[in-house]
């Protein structure tokens, strides 16, 4: 066993504690208070305020892939924008056909299922499948009928396309700012390693640059991430990498030279590129967790709808939402989920007076919500769920307006039976898979390193080659699946390394 890789064991350990705020959440707070803003405001001056909620699926899509490089932005994003579209109609037209609140809770679930497995296999990112589900889910109890199903898809695909302008639109100023931003954190990160836990947080930076770098591939980057990598293993200078960090913020891409070693990396990296990876198993592994999402769904759904609770929904995408990649992960999703979703119900009850003095107050508010979670979630998930429980029962009055305390109830009920149902799916559907596989890929690389001294160039270089996309993939699969705090980082880091510098040898016949 790779020592790092997380093992189940129901720890309380650092689940409240409070980290940094992230370095971009005002991209994404902003981006989405302009994408579901000015629809919204719209919808007022126009009187339907009624149909907000369609519109603001889409623009929802706002909240996603501010860390990727714009050419690749572009492209996921469409497909989320796709993605959150067919959901709702897929939700409106349920509600459309069926008055059964048995077979909608079995749409919802089926959908929560769909969203995890999309999210994952796209390596989507993070808000990941929860949005969609709960854009989803509520559309399916939003009474409709086939006639409106329609115009529900074409707000949803114009509040998608409205977002992915606003997302896209800082690539006119920019257009190389997320992965030159990924590099100098990897730089500064490197410049502070002084210890074990620092090694560990500059090589999960390094990774996270070396995906954006590759996406991209953007001239010079890669040079400088070289320079980040060799903190790893001598000492840093801390200086020149805090330098060439504050170069890549201000807007420039430093010269640097390059020692023999690192050209051999950089040249084994673009033989990396070119190679001919194996058929993809993208989906392996990914199957325990989606079906643990869809019989938690499911059942806790239904489970609520035996208690009478009004908004069997709201269980469902808490099911969704608890179901992580381990017991330890989803038992610490659970805790931060009820505990954020019970101070979050104080903050709604304090809020619903105001909101209801007006549709521009309701509008503001979520909005306001909005901005908050974007800044608060990055620091601990429950205190990011503190503002988007608010925000979520706000946005239930776009339809109708209900008495307050019993959605305070509904809301309450829901959290605890959908945390429960994760939890009991979660300690049953085991997925030891994630991990494994990227121990598999890890080892893999260096069997192929050794089996290369005595095997003819060619063919050494291409199973190298291989087994280096492979370990990407494995690891890139870890990170989407919430590994990221078990992940053998260093080693990783150190197996690319060398594994690209073998793979320049090879290739040029030093070998």
């Amino acid at each position: 066993m790779v020592q790092g890789v997380l093992r189940p064991r129901l720890s309380l350990t650092g689940v409240f504690r409070v980290g940094r705020v992230d370095e971009i959440w005002w991209k994404r707070s902003v981006s989405a208070v302009i994408a579901l803003g000015v629809p919204d405001l719209v919808l007022v001056a126009l009187g339907r305020l009624d149909l907000a909620m369609y519109v603001s699926a889409g623009a929802m899509c706002a909240l996603y892939t501010h860390a990727l490089p714009y050419r690749r932005r572009a492209r996921v994003l469409a497909w989320i924008g796709v993605a959150m579209t067919a959901t709702v109609a897929v939700g409106s037209l349920a509600s459309a056909l069926t008055d059964s609140a048995a077979l909608l809770v079995a749409v919802a679930a089926v959908m929560a299922a769909a969203h995890r497995l999309f999210c994952e296999a796209a390596k989507v990112g993070p808000p990941g499948n929860v949005i969609l589900t709960f854009i989803g889910a509520a559309c399916a109890f939003v009474p409709a009928t086939p006639g409106q199903v329609p115009g529900h898809i074409a707000l949803t695909a114009l509040g998608a396309l409205f977002a992915w302008l606003v997302v896209m639109a800082p690539a006119l100023v920019r257009p190389y700012g997320p992965e030159r931003r990924a590099v100098a954190s990897a730089l500064e990160a490197a410049a502070l390693i002084t210890d074990a836990p620092s090694r560990h947080r500059a090589a999960a930076a390094i990774n996270a640059a070396w995906r954006a770098v590759l996406a991209a591939r953007p001239s010079g980057l890669d040079r400088l991430l070289v320079q980040a990598e060799e903190a790893l293993s001598r000492p840093p200078e801390s200086a020149r990498l805090n330098a060439l960090a504050a170069g890549l913020r201000a807007g420039n891409v430093p010269d640097v030279e390059l020692s023999d070693a690192q050209v051999a990396e950089l040249a084994g990296l673009a033989a990396e590129r070119h190679a001919a990876a194996s058929p993809s198993v993208l989906l392996q592994g990914l199957w325990p967790v989606v079906l643990r999402v869809l019989v938690s769904a499911l059942l806790g759904g239904w489970i609520s709808l035996l208690l009478g609770v009004g908004h069997p929904y709201w269980a469902v995408v808490t099911a969704a939402a608890v179901c992580q990649a381990s017991a330890d992960l989803s038992w610490r999703r659970a805790v931060q989920r009820v505990w954020g979703n019970f101070a979050g119900l104080a903050v709604f009850a304090l809020l619903l007076p105001v909101s209801r003095t007006g549709a521009v107050a309701l509008v503001l508010l979520i909005l306001a919500c909005q901005f908050v979670t974007e800044a608060m979630i990055t620091r601990n998930y429950w205190l990011g769920t503190v503002f988007v429980t608010p925000m979520a029962l706000l946005m239930t009055e776009f339809a109708a307006r209900e008495p307050g305390a019993g959605l305070v109830m509904d809301r309450a009920l829901d959290t605890v039976v959908g945390v429960v149902t994760g939890i009991v799916a979660c300690l049953l559907i085991t997925n030891h898979r994630a991990a494994r596989r990227t121990e598999r890929a890890l080892d893999r690389v260096e069997e192929a390193r050794a089996k290369a001294a005595d095997a003819p160039p060619a063919p050494a270089a291409a199973e190298l080659a291989d087994a280096l996309v492979g370990l990407r993939e494995a690891a890139d699969i870890a990170v989407g699946e919430w590994w990221r705090a078990g992940l053998p980082e260093e080693r990783i880091a150190a197996v690319e390394r060398d594994g690209h510098r073998e793979l320049a040898a090879l290739q040029s016949g030093d070998r």
